[in-house]
């Protein structure tokens, strides 16, 4: 069963036995106190099957962290809290960044590694991506692995090739037990920000390509546990028909889930 502190019952999707995962990415918005409104609304407007039926995560920037673990844990709220990024050493002369311990004490359950942006605009190479993963997992959180094509390589029909890469490059060093708990979102970079989002034959030809890396590494076992979340310019009106999807157990969202209504109903839809 997924990692939860929640004291209601998750279930696993019927057909394919795997837990759903819905994560809001709010990037660099909301200050603390912003925060905090934010995620109260949220509460307030989910309903007790919402819980049900996804795993809910909440990745804010690193100065909302504490208060939010603060009133999650004192309002007993089914919510698990997130991180959008973190340093892969434990420690040391690294100004600015922040380690997977700390956020571990935080009770952080999941940490968003190798998003697009972190990849463009701070040069994070695949070699780091594997750092901050096995980082991850030492402090006993789930990495959400970020993949996905730019425009050009989509356009020269260089996609799959680019996702089982990029995948193999993060999780080919993982003994099996750890690959089967590895969360993977496909975010074709071309849709991120854009308005435009992949149609769901391309998000599962997408998370066909990635789940065929674990095969190959592992065989099927390990291969039908791991999931799989779609990220991209996901909306309301959209969000249901990746989530119709067997390859897909869930959804990273950007824009979206900043306002509580819209991020409750994508959950909802």
């Amino acid at each position: 069963m997924a990692k939860v502190k929640h004291d209601m019952e998750l279930r696993p999707n019927p057909r394919t036995g795997r837990y759903r995962l819905i994560s809001a990415n709010w990037k660099m918005n909301l200050n603390h106190l912003e925060a905090i409104q934010a995620i109260q609304k949220l509460n307030f407007l989910l309903r007790p099957a919402d819980y049900s039926y996804a795993e809910i995560s909440i990745h804010p920037p690193f100065t909302d962290l504490r208060p939010l673990q603060l009133l999650i844990d004192s309002d007993r709220m089914r919510i698990s809290l997130g991180a959008q990024n973190c340093h892969f050493e434990t420690s040391g002369a690294y100004t600015g960044e922040i380690s997977a311990p700390m956020l571990a004490k935080l009770n952080v359950t999941h940490v968003i590694v190798g998003h697009s942006e972190r990849r463009q605009y701070f040069c994070e190479s695949d070699e780091i991506v594997r750092a901050k993963v096995e980082a991850v997992f030492r402090s006993q959180m789930t990495p959400i692995i970020c993949v996905g094509e730019s425009r050009d390589e989509r356009e020269k029909g260089l996609t799959e090739d680019r996702l089982r890469s990029q995948v193999d490059a993060a999780v080919s060093f993982l003994a099996p037990e750890l690959a089967e708990r590895c969360v993977i979102a496909y975010e074709p970079i071309w849709a991120i920000g854009s308005g435009v989002s992949a149609k769901p034959e391309d998000a599962h030809q997408g998370a066909v390509a990635i789940r065929s890396v674990f095969e190959a590494l592992w065989g099927n076992d390990v291969a039908n546990k791991v999931r799989i979340q779609y990220g991209g310019s996901v909306h309301p009106t959209n969000a249901a028909d990746f989530m119709e999807l067997d390859d897909i157990d869930g959804l990273l969202v950007g824009s979206a889930a900043l306002d509580p209504e819209s991020f409750a109903r994508i959950i909802q839809a």
